[in-house]
């Protein structure tokens, strides 16, 4: 069942980052592997991302992998150890970009994504929307200069100006590209493009730089693979970004908790759903106060007219870690019995 059109009666609801470090299930898994073995290993892949599933009901799985592997392909030299990701060099100069070098054609680098997708799309419950995920241009971009897209991000904006975005995107986009397809092409009923640092950008330059990028990269997409949804979400952001994208070739819109869920749906096409938005942190609470604030908090959209048949609940980002697995039980039955 695709959640996105033959919805039951009820919400659907998935979160980011459900299968991750918060789970035991996941932990059991991590304690004979490591990161990058999990994500490359097809049958470790699709272990990962049937937990929660099994165990918390979702109404959709996400696969288990990363965003970043797009610049391991372009030779980056992408670890993971016990900290964040880390490259071996950054665009510093746009002299840089002659480093990148593809390791392998995209539909062979990407091809341990298309067997996972295939595994879980054989072994996952009809009624489960299997999802894939990239990473959006900005975003691939921001890390491959600075590292991450935590502080000012300065060099990542003079970028915009002195030509590395463009020449980077020139290369990345084709890989982009064969990534979203290898996983449409296994299984993968839509796929998310996650721009976790849009919002770090003003909306002029959001809408000069980044919008034209996301709108080819979708409608060449889009032409391939025309009966795949996708969905993106950018993260910080408010509604002068949303008015900012052509919405096209985009089939469901995420916010974070800094937005308000229906003015955002009034700027959406017919077409478009939204999605999100609880703040994760709200899954810290005792379970009592979290169902006590998630409920009214519902109410509070359906009396200001939601339309919850264009919606999927769940998160304002990733589950974080040391989330009490209880809640996230309790709170995904409360979201489930909400009927639209």
């Amino acid at each position: 069942m695709d959640i996105f059109e033959n919805r039951g009666s009820t919400l659907p609801v998935w979160f980011m980052r459900q299968a991750g470090r918060y789970h035991s299930h996941y932990q059991g898994i991590k304690k004979n592997s490591d990161f990058m073995t999990m994500c490359k290993n097809p049958e470790l892949a699709c272990e990962v991302t049937l937990g929660p599933i099994q165990d918390f009901g979702f109404n959709a799985a996400i696969l288990f992998s990363d965003l970043l592997f797009p610049l391991e392909q372009l030779g980056m030299g992408l670890s993971y150890h016990s900290g964040p990701p880390t490259l071996e060099w950054h665009l510093q100069s746009k002299e840089d970009i002659q480093k990148l070098k593809l390791k392998a054609p995209g539909e062979e680098f990407y091809k341990f994504q298309g067997e996972a997708c295939k595994l879980l799309r054989e072994r996952l419950p009809k009624d489960v929307t299997l999802l894939g995920f990239v990473g959006a241009p900005f975003t691939l971009y921001t890390y491959a200069v600075e590292g991450s897209h935590a502080g000012n991000l300065v060099s990542a904006k003079q970028g915009l100006f002195d030509g590395r975005f463009e020449a980077f995107c020139n290369i990345l986009m084709p890989e982009l590209l064969k990534e979203m397809l290898v996983q449409a092409n296994n299984g993968a009923q839509a796929v998310a493009l996650f721009d976790t640092a849009a919002g770090e950008l003003c909306v002029a330059d959001y809408k000069e730089f980044i919008v034209p990028k996301i709108t080819a990269l979708l409608k060449e997409f889009k032409a391939k693979s025309p009966k795949t949804k996708v969905i993106y979400y950018s993260k910080h952001t408010q509604a002068g970004f949303i008015k900012a994208l052509d919405l096209t070739n985009i089939d469901v819109i995420g916010v974070d908790w800094r937005c308000d869920l229906v003015e955002i749906q009034k700027l959406l096409p017919p077409h478009c759903f939204i999605q999100g938005n609880l703040d994760p942190a709200w899954l810290h609470l005792p379970n009592e106060i979290m169902l006590k604030k998630a409920a009214a908090y519902y109410q509070d959209l359906r009396d200001r007219g939601l339309d919850f048949k264009r919606w999927v609940a769940g998160l304002g980002h990733g589950v974080l870690i040391q989330t009490p697995e209880e809640n996230v039980r309790t709170l995904v039955k409360l979201i489930q019995t909400q009927k639209i």
